[in-house]
């Protein structure tokens, strides 16, 4: 009985997990491809971890610049949608690694993985939208 309880909250545990990093999807593609560029070129691996580190935290700046000083309520919508389509994309993914096994009907799966990349989504936009809004505000 133990042993079921600490596996069911260790999947809770991992979900949530998984649903924070989902949500940043952008900053960390980014960091990604930043640290294959640096480190292709032929930097070493300090190097390449800071500018990771640095394509990581541009994308969020740049997208939290878009939100304050936009007065366009479509370029805001169009700078939200570019941080919220890789987290719906990862939302996507995570429901269907876990849950591939559980459904038969693929009609099923489908609608289960595009609710939870949807809410993902909204979940990235909603944090963001906050933590522009924080920062802005100081």
């Amino acid at each position: 009985m133990t042993l079921i309880l600490l596996a069911i909250s260790l999947s809770v545990t991992l979900c949530v997990l998984a649903f924070n990093f989902a949500i940043y999807a952008l900053p960390v593609m980014v960091g990604i491809s930043a640290f294959q560029h640096v480190h292709a070129a032929g930097a070493g691996f300090g190097l390449s971890v800071l500018a990771a580190l640095g394509g990581a935290a541009f994308s969020v700046v740049l997208v939290i610049a878009v939100l304050g000083f936009a007065r366009n309520p479509f370029l805001r919508l169009a700078a939200l949608a570019v941080f919220a389509a890789p987290a719906a994309v990862a939302g996507y993914a995570l429901a269907h690694g876990l849950a591939k096994y559980a459904f038969d009907s693929a009609i099923a799966l489908n609608l289960l993985c595009g609710t939870c990349g949807l809410i993902v989504a909204v979940a990235a936009m909603i944090n963001l939208s906050a933590l522009g809004e924080d920062v802005l505000s100081r």
